[in-house]
């Protein structure tokens, strides 16, 4: 299959990146992150997560953050939810499109959010009822596509069985998520037929992370497949709090470098991307986690 002409980019900084972080982050330095990604051209950006402050201390503001929100027409603002009440806080706040997240891995459900697989997808089942009630948009994540860092390997028919149940659940797009970061092109491609089998490929997104420094080639793979929607964090923000030493979430800079070197169209702009990566890095106290991120902060935009 021939590459995609047109790649949509999810950009997840401002909640999968910033949610591990253990120093606050405020409001005012969200807000004006989300607004230079935006500015930069990207037309999805996942702007926080309505769950328990107690679990994700950092995604407290989350109604803050949306009734701060300087809207851009043509960009959308998804957020996550865990649950009814995750929901419903959302929709007060304003929210017209929310993600929710399962794992192909029964240990990881299991670890992570407290019960079985079975159990997450007849929980997010109402939740997405409403959603579509409201005309609320819907997206899901599957985590562990790739592997889990408790039990090992997660049988393909696995990660097929629960893409499959959360697109006939309702959910417009399904994103894969190689949570820990330890999946290769081959087992990338493996991973997305079999779910293509019961999943169009077209509704279908990469979430891969570099723990192995894997990620861009594993993208590569899997756009040959067909897949066009990638998500990733500007700056490389993010890491798996449940693997140790993991490197976390594919960088926007490097993703967006790496299509416009295959001459597929993004709508980004390389550089005021960069500039929203070195500003929110200057607010965290740290340097560019991704290798084009650095190139760019040295003056090196040169595509070649």
């Amino acid at each position: 299959m021939a590459l995609p002409s047109k790649v949509k980019i999810v950009e997840v900084g401002p909640r999968d990146g910033l949610q591990n972080e253990k120093q606050p982050v405020s409001t005012e330095t969200k807000l004006a992150f989300i607004d230079q990604l935006a500015d930069a051209g990207l037309a999805v950006i996942e702007a926080t997560a309505f769950v328990s402050p107690k679990w994700v201390p950092q995604m407290a503001d989350h109604a803050e953050v949306m009734r701060g929100l300087r809207r851009r027409a043509g960009v959308r603002y998804p957020v996550l939810v865990p649950n009814m009440q995750g929901y419903e806080a959302a929709r007060a706040a304003g929210v017209d499109e929310i993600a929710i997240f399962g794992a192909a891995s029964e240990a990881f459900s299991q670890k992570n959010i407290n019960c079985s697989i079975a159990d997450s997808l007849a929980r997010f089942a109402p939740v997405v009822a409403a959603a579509q009630r409201d005309g609320v948009a819907v997206r899901a994540y599957v985590s562990c596509v790739l592997g889990c860092p408790y039990q090992g390997e997660v049988p393909l028919a696995d990660v097929a069985r629960v893409a499959r149940a959360l697109y006939e659940m309702g959910c417009y797009e399904v994103s894969l998520g190689d949570t820990i970061g330890v999946g290769t092109p081959v087992k990338a491609q493996r991973m997305v037929a079999a779910v293509a089998d019961v999943v169009p490929v077209e509704r279908l997104a990469a979430h891969f992370h570099d723990t192995w420094g894997q990620a861009l080639a594993n993208l590569y793979a899997v756009l040959e497949m067909g897949v066009a929607s990638i998500d990733s964090s500007a700056a490389g923000l993010g890491g798996c709090p449940y693997a140790k030493g993991a490197s976390g979430n594919v960088a926007t800079e490097d993703v967006v470098y790496l299509l416009n070197g295959l001459g597929i169209e993004t709508g980004v702009d390389l550089d005021k991307l960069a500039a929203a990566g070195r500003f929110i890095n200057q607010q965290l106290g740290r340097a560019p986690a991704s290798k084009a991120a650095a190139a760019l902060a040295a003056g090196s935009n040169q595509e070649g």
